[in-house]
């Protein structure tokens, strides 16, 4: 096993994701032998990105994006007051902090702003993500202010405001409109609708690459909300099943990065809205995962190691650097038996791949779950 040398630093940045799940009724088959009450089910909402679009081109991804100074600003607990207000506006207990690996430069867990008086992370991270989903799906996560508590319910999103399309480029050039769109509809970010689910750092695997530390939130929605990409970081987007999800990328007609395919997953252990949306609730004072992948480059394919398995090293040389072995994959998992990796077979590129599948034999921790094993395409294990 060797470690390649790196030849240059990373350029990290901070980002929020939002998992936005929406109730489904599964239509009964005719063929049934009975009458069947409809199933209850779900789906989430997928974004396919530009191909033009330096980061995952072409890829489908959940709505997100990049934590503005604007997500942060005090000029928001006007809008929150006189209802809600620091420290947790209304969200409840601080869940614990979680593991510090890896500690990023200039991208410190918790790091003070220059503003003391700036927003938390918890809240701006939220606001980013909800912001986020209108700039790219126009979709509006809000709610009237008005000085009763937010319910534990599965929210609802607002109708498209008018002039969509002009708001959306207001926002798109500076981030600051959002805040000035809430206020001309008197409302704020629904940010009591999202959940913590999981926080993922870009692993290393170029000199030099864009990489982010992404807070990733779950918000569950009673129906699918009209979704209008903007054509310009998005260009389509589908609400999907995670079943059907899989089945699209088994067939080839989409591309996941491992990240999306993982959580995917995960959400397939979950048969209704009202299961999962109850699920995120009971375990909200848990917190999150902080995963940063290490990468093992093998002579057919990759690896992405997470934390809990048996090659998973906390060292920081992993920041700039990744695993390579001259054995094939196939000869690497014969050999272990404490596995939480994602493997991508015969290609070191992500839209290139052939065979993608997750290993799974490690318990969860803090009350979440992990996905099952499984295999997409035809793996040779």
């Amino acid at each position: 096993m060797s470690v390649p040398v790196r030849a240059g630093p990373s350029s990290w940045r901070r980002a929020a994701t939002l998992v936005l799940a929406a109730g489904w009724t599964r239509p009964v088959p005719a063929a049934a032998s009975r009458p069947q009450p409809p199933a209850e089910g779900f789906r989430v909402l997928l974004l396919q990105r530009s191909a033009s679009q330096g980061f995952l081109p072409g890829a489908q991804v959940f709505p997100g994006g990049v934590l503005e100074a604007a997500d942060r600003s005090t000029d928001w607990l006007r809008l929150f007051a006189p209802h809600h207000g620091p420290p947790r506006f209304g969200l409840g207990r601080a869940p614990p902090q979680r593991a510090a690996f890896p500690v990023l430069p200039n991208v410190r867990p918790g790091a003070v702003d220059e503003d003391a008086a700036a927003l938390p992370d918890d809240i701006a991270f939220r606001i980013c993500a909800i912001r986020e989903t209108f700039e790219e799906a126009g979709v509006l996560l809000l709610r009237p202010r008005d000085p009763r508590p937010p319910n534990q319910a599965p929210g609802c999103a607002l109708a498209p405001p008018p002039a969509l399309a002009d708001w959306r480029a207001r926002v798109r050039r500076d981030p600051r409109h959002f805040l000035s769109l809430c206020a001309q509809l008197d409302c704020t970010p629904d940010i009591w609708a999202l959940h913590d689910w999981s926080v993922w750092i870009t692993p290393f695997s170029r000199p030099g690459g864009r990489r982010f530390e992404t807070t990733f939130f779950l918000c569950c929605l009673n129906e699918p909300p009209p979704v209008f990409p903007d054509l310009v970081e998005v260009v389509d987007c589908q609400w999907s099943s995670p079943s059907e999800a899989i089945e699209r990328l088994i067939s080839k007609e989409i591309l996941l990065a491992p990240p999306q395919f993982y959580e995917i997953r995960r959400l397939g252990n979950f048969a209704s809205l009202s299961d999962l949306h109850k699920f995120s609730l009971d375990r909200e004072s848990e917190g999150t995962e902080r995963w940063m992948p290490i990468i093992l480059l093998t002579a057919d394919g990759m690896i992405h190691l997470l934390p809990g398995d048996e090659m998973y090293l906390e060292d920081s040389n992993f920041l700039e650097n990744c695993m390579s072995t001259e054995k094939k994959t196939e000869e690497i998992m014969n050999e272990g038996k404490k596995f939480h990796r994602i493997v991508l077979y015969n290609s070191h590129n992500y839209g290139d791949y052939t065979d993608y599948s997750i290993h799974v034999t490690v318990l969860p921790k803090y009350k979440h779950v992990y996905p099952k094993s499984c295999v997409v395409g035809k793996s040779r294990l």
